[in-house]
């Protein structure tokens, strides 16, 4: 085989594993969307606070804000197979009671983000276990591309989750929305099941919970590239979470709209992360990578400010196109500079710092522009959303 096609972008799905899992958290990361966007629509519809709308974005955050420290440290230490197992197991518990409950028309608002929390916890103790599999799974010429993979994955489930969501919760109500998530846990756990891991030799003496959580802490201190790159996401995701935490809003209220056109808005936004997914590289190579954040920061500012003013829904398809293009050039080269900034014995736990930051500002930001916009109302909120996104990327 020549080196092309072994180095190929696609190369890792010749991997059997490899490529059973990708599918399988392709659909899960498909219905995480669905969860999200039958989550947000019904408690746009209970309450019309923008404060709990809100705070549904909040709940599945905040988990990964408070656990995914003890995550990484765990994945770094623990059988992660097994462990992945558990966590999907829970999910799919979780999931299963929302669906239940919504069936029975007992979901209230605060059932609802209760579960939603817990939801939360699951992916948040899963996801660096997740991220550190992939070397075990591929050769390691075939790393970059596997990783490049997974970013893909999520961006395809972006596109067609929300879209997928709002027809689910429009055509068959918000119980099947719920019941189509649990499932879709249920097919990584058979994928993980099936997989016959290798435990993976190393030279180091095994650490205690506690000796590996305060020396991922150590270096982390000590590693001025990562920091710089936590305080860059910071900057970013606080401001930038009030456009998909206040979507819902403007769709109920300012467009009178229904959770179809919902869900196409925030397909739109995934179909424009796909699109630069597959244009960054080549993005790249002209720009160095401060000025791309720069430059997809300001975009993402000026999308903010579009939703925030413009009520032609048409042309709101293609902000969100634009937004979503930004989002993943801005996320995609902070994932990156995270990766790359710390060596491979500690990098679950330096990944779960990064994941904590992105969390904390997407969770706090999105409480915080809830409550703004219910004492200022929707496209105030968003237009100072949009002049801190531009603010935080110049200063």
């Amino acid at each position: 085989m020549s080196a092309p096609a072994t180095h190929g972008p696609w190369s890792p799905l010749g991997q059997p594993t490899f490529r059973a899992l990708w599918l399988a958290i392709l659909v899960g990361n498909i219905g995480t969307w669905i969860h999200d966007v039958a989550a947000a629509w019904v408690m746009a519809e209970t309450t019309n606070s923008p404060l709990m709308v809100a705070a549904v974005q909040s709940a599945t955050t905040l988990p990964v804000v408070l656990l995914a420290i003890i995550a990484g440290t765990l994945a770094d230490i623990v059988d992660r197979r097994r462990y992945l197992i558990l966590a999907q197991l829970w999910m799919l518990l979780v999931a299963s009671t929302l669906a239940v409950l919504a069936h029975l028309d007992r979901l209230g608002p605060w059932t609802l983000v209760t579960l939603t929390f817990a939801l939360g916890i699951g992916a948040a103790m899963a996801m660096p276990a997740q991220q550190a599999t992939t070397p075990e799974l591929v050769p390691k010429p075939m790393l970059g591309p596997a990783v490049a993979l997974g970013s893909l994955s999520m961006n395809i489930a972006r596109a067609i989750g929300p879209a997928l969501g709002g027809l689910i919760v429009a055509q068959a109500g918000i119980a099947w929305a719920f019941a189509v998530n649990a499932l879709t846990f249920l097919g990584v756990a058979v994928v993980l099941w099936r997989w016959r891991r290798v435990p993976v030799a190393t030279a180091l003496p095994p650490e205690t919970f506690g000796v590996a959580l305060r020396a991922g802490l150590r270096y982390a201190m000590q590693a001025s590239v990562l920091q710089a790159v936590l305080v860059k996401a910071a900057g970013f995701f606080t401001f930038a979470s009030a456009l998909t935490a206040l979507l819902p809003i403007v769709v109920k209220q300012d467009l009178q709209a229904s959770a179809g056109t919902y869900g196409l808005l925030l397909g739109c936004i995934g179909a424009g992360a796909i699109a630069g997914a597959m244009v960054l590289p080549g993005l790249r190579t002209r720009l160095d990578p401060d000025r791309l954040v720069l430059v997809a920061t300001l975009a993402y500012a000026g999308c903010t400010l579009g939703v925030a003013l413009l009520r032609w829904i048409h042309l709101l398809y293609a902000v969100a196109l634009l937004a979503g293009f930004a989002w993943i050039a801005v996320l995609s080269s902070l994932q990156i500079a995270a990766q790359t900034a710390v060596p491979a014995w500690v990098r679950a736990r330096a990944l779960s710092l990064y994941i904590v930051v992105f969390s904390a500002g997407m969770a706090a930001g999105s409480l915080g522009w809830g409550a703004a916009a219910q004492a200022f109302g929707t496209p105030a909120a968003l237009a100072a959303a949009a002049v801190g996104t531009a603010l935080a990327a110049l200063f």
